[in-house]
């Protein structure tokens, strides 16, 4: 069997984001079901929270742009309101 390997990125500033076979389980584990993609099909690719704010956790909402997350590699001016 070929199966595609899994990798993880991290965004600069931002999400994980796993292309690949991923099976996301809690700590007591139990699975959390991956959200398909917009056609329906399983997802390929899944991008989870880094910054902590996300209110869809552990999948990334987006919230680290307005929170200014950054991961320490480079600067990143916090964003005003």
């Amino acid at each position: 069997m070929n199966e595609t390997p899994t990798t993880i990125t991290p965004k600069p500033n931002g999400p994980l984001v796993v292309a690949g076979p991923v099976r996301i389980v809690t700590p007591d584990g139990a699975t959390i079901p991956v959200p398909p993609r917009k056609d329906g099909r399983p997802a390929e690719v899944v991008v989870l929270c880094r910054c902590g704010g996300s209110a869809t956790k552990p999948f990334c909402d987006g919230t680290h742009k307005r929170i200014g997350f950054s991961d320490g590699s480079t600067p990143r001016p916090i964003p005003t309101v």
